[in-house]
C-alpha cells in the first residue's frame, strides 16, 4: 500500500478511468496501473517493473520491446496472471484479475486468453488435433474435435492431425501452438517471443499467419519481441528499459 495519501487517490482515479473507458469512449481490453514487481536477492531487493501504466483499446496490437533482461517478458505474465506484482493493478476486459485469486485467475484465463509461447508448449503425449481441442475440453466444449480439425486446416496442417509434436517440425510445432491459441476465439492473446525458436523463413511465415488470424478473429494481440520487422507490424510498440516504460 502506498505511504502517500494523495498518490492513493491518484491511482483510485487512474483505474477507474483506464479501466472503464478507452481514448474512443470504449472499455480498456487491457489497463495497466501503476505495477511493479520487485524480488529479493543477495544484494537485496532487485526492482524488475517499476510504476507501469499503459491501456491497450479492443482489437489492438501492441508490441512490448527492449533488451534482454529489462523486464518486457515479466510484464507479459503478470498481465496475464501468471504471477502476482508487488503493487498496482492489472484490468482484463473490466476485470482486476489480482482482486481474484488463483483459481479465478485460472478459469478467467481458460475463458478469455491465448498464448503462444517460444518454446510452443505443446503436450507430447498429445496429437496435433488433440493439443488443439484441449483448451476447448476444459472448458466443456462438445465440439471440440470438429473445431480443432477445422482450426488446425486453417494453418495448413490438415495432413497432419495424428502427429505427435516430436514428429513435427519446428515451424509446423508452432502453427499447432497458433491453432490452440485461437481455436477458442479468445478476445486476449499473448505472445512471447513467437518466432524465437524459429529460422527466419518459417518465423516469417508464422509471423504472416498470426496477424492473419488475429485480424480475421479482431482478438487484442500483446506480444514480446526482439524482432524490429515484427514490432513494426504492430499498431504500437512500448519499449521497456530497466523495468520502466520509455516509449
Amino acid at each position: 500500500m502506498r505511504d502517500n495519501p494523495e498518490a492513493s487517490k491518484r491511482e483510485a482515479s487512474n483505474i477507474e478511468s483506464a479501466g472503464r473507458e478507452g481514448r474512443s469512449g470504449q472499455d480498456a481490453a487491457i489497463a495497466v496501473i501503476g505495477l511493479s514487481k520487485r524480488v529479493a536477492d543477495a544484494s537485496g531487493e532487485l526492482t524488475i517493473l517499476h510504476e507501469v501504466d499503459f491501456t491497450v483499446q479492443p482489437a489492438e496490437t501492441l508490441a512490448l520491446v527492449g533488451a534482454s533482461g529489462s523486464g518486457k517478458s515479466t510484464l507479459l505474465g503478470l498481465l496475464a496472471g501468471l504471477d502476482t506484482p508487488s503493487t498496482g493493478r492489472v484490468l482484463l476486459d473490466g476485470t482486476d484479475i489480482f482482486a481474484l485469486d488463483e483459481d479465478g485467475r485460472a478459469a478467467f484465463r481458460k475463458a478469455k486468453l491465448g498464448f503462444v509461447f517460444q518454446s510452443f508448449q505443446l503436450l507430447a503425449h498429445l496429437s496435433a488435433v488433440e493439443n488443439v481441442m484441449l483448451p476447448l475440453e476444459l472448458r466443456g466444449d462438445g465440439d471440440a474435435r470438429a473445431k480443432a480439425e477445422a482450426m488446425l486446416g486453417r494453418v495448413g496442417l490438415s495432413s497432419r492431425l495424428g502427429h505427435y509434436p516430436k514428429y513435427l517440425s519446428g515451424g509446423e510445432q508452432q502453427r499447432v501452438a497458433l491453432a490452440r491459441a485461437f481455436v477458442t476465439e479468445p478476445p486476449l492473446l499473448f505472445a512471447d517471443e513467437p518466432t524465437g525458436s524459429l529460422d527466419a523463413a518459417t518465423g516469417e511465415a508464422v509471423t504472416q499467419l498470426m496477424f492473419e488470424l488475429n485480424r480475421e478473429r479482431g482478438s487484442t494481440l500483446v506480444l514480446v519481441t526482439h524482432d524490429p520487422a515484427m514490432a513494426a507490424r504492430c499498431g504500437r510498440t512500448i519499449t521497456i528499459a530497466a523495468g520502466c516504460l520509455v516509449a
